[in-house]
């Protein structure tokens, strides 16, 4: 019984040692070379890795506001050569112009082959920060905001609405280090410091640590600035539409919009589910004291029979479309968006039925 014992060990020993050596062999692709803008940075890798995780190695930070999970569509690069297929991982995210001309998300890129491939140049100008946090700040059960003092180097620049990726580092029951987006919400005239508004997601690798894990004066890094989201130079009429802490690059621009004095017509619709998850009531109501037009309606949907709540009540988007309805220039409106995919795609389909054409509908899908 004894000997059966120990050759089925041998045996099962002798087949983990083979499966680890096989994958040895079939994952070592050796060195591979990656070519960025026709020569313009070169550097020498070895192979095996995502292509967005190999950039970032060589401090060269793509834009991901997902952490590399394919679901945010934000890492896009063109691969000239050596980078295969376009996946279906990677279908949703592209147009018949960008399936032509070899773009791809880089998170989905694997680096066996030697690569050439385009990134916007402003991209490779891209920093990363040491900063310190300040201080912790609880607004709800599940958001706080973290203030992030810069060390190195000690100002960042950017525009109101971006965001910076935050490196976590490994902890206790996280063993890898990962990258996740968050919007900075503070007043850009302060560029030596910021500040992150940040939900906690269910066993979410970021905000784990963030919740739990990092103190104040712990130092953390970040890289940025990154996004599309920011006030468009026009004269339009405004509409903001955000949930929870999708008020984070809104409360970013109202703070630009001070500093710039914008005279423009604007309306922010927030949406909560309780009197429990609405926070910065005070400071919104300052903004409207601030602004020559503006206007902040905060909702909530399921309001409790001992909230004594008198504003607004039911889905966000339906208090904005009561809001457009009444609206005689509503199709001249710019809707600023974000929150979750589902009421960002919910609002942009309420918005739409007014005559704001999409391309007016600006948005940042916290997913």
């Amino acid at each position: 019984m004894l000997l059966a014992i120990i050759v089925i060990s041998s045996i099962g020993a002798l087949l983990a040692g083979l499966l680890v050596l096989a994958e040895r062999v079939i994952t070592n692709y050796g060195d591979v070379e990656i070519d960025i803008n026709q020569s313009d940075k070169k550097f020498t890798i070895r192979g095996g890795g995502s292509l967005l995780e190999s950039l970032s190695a060589q401090k060269i930070f793509i834009p991901s506001a997902c952490g590399g999970r394919s679901t945010c569509g934000y890492c896009k690069v063109t691969v000239l050569e050596g980078g295969g297929g376009l996946l279906p991982t990677e279908e949703p995210f592209m147009n018949k112009d960008e399936r032509k001309n070899g773009v791809r998300l880089s998170c989905q890129v694997k680096v066996r082959n030697n690569l050439k491939i385009e990134i916007p140049e402003h991209l490779l100008s891209v920093r990363e920060y040491i900063c310190q946090c300040e201080k912790i700040i609880d607004y709800t059960y599940d958001i706080k905001q973290f203030n992030l003092k810069l060390i190195e180097p000690d100002s960042i620049k950017y525009k109101a609405g971006q965001y910076v990726q935050l490196l976590t580092p490994a902890y206790e029951g996280s063993s890898e280090e990962v990258y996740r987006a968050y919007s900075i919400s503070s007043d850009p005239a302060d560029n030596t410091r910021f500040e992150l508004i940040v939900r906690r997601v269910a066993s979410g690798i970021c905000t784990t640590y963030l919740f739990d894990h990092l103190k104040e004066n712990d130092r953390v890094r970040v890289n940025g600035s990154y996004g599309e989201f920011y006030l468009r130079d026009t004269g339009a009429p405004i509409v903001f539409i955000a949930g929870g802490s999708g008020i984070a690059p809104i409360k970013c621009i109202l703070h630009d919009m001070v500093n710039q004095q914008n005279k423009r017509r604007a309306v922010f619709f927030f949406g909560v589910r309780g009197m429990k998850d609405l926070f910065l009531f005070d400071e919104m109501q300052e903004f409207e004291k601030k602004l020559a037009d503006f206007k902040y309606v905060p909702v909530i949907s399921q309001p409790e029979p001992g909230d004594n709540w008198t504003g607004a009540t039911g889905r966000v988007t339906d208090i904005a479309a009561a809001y457009l309805e009444k609206q005689s220039d509503a199709k001249d409106h710019e809707c600023y968006l974000c929150g979750s995919p589902g009421m960002i795609d919910s609002a942009i389909k309420t918005v739409m039925q007014y005559g704001i054409p999409l391309e007016k509908n600006y948005y940042d899908k916290f997913s």
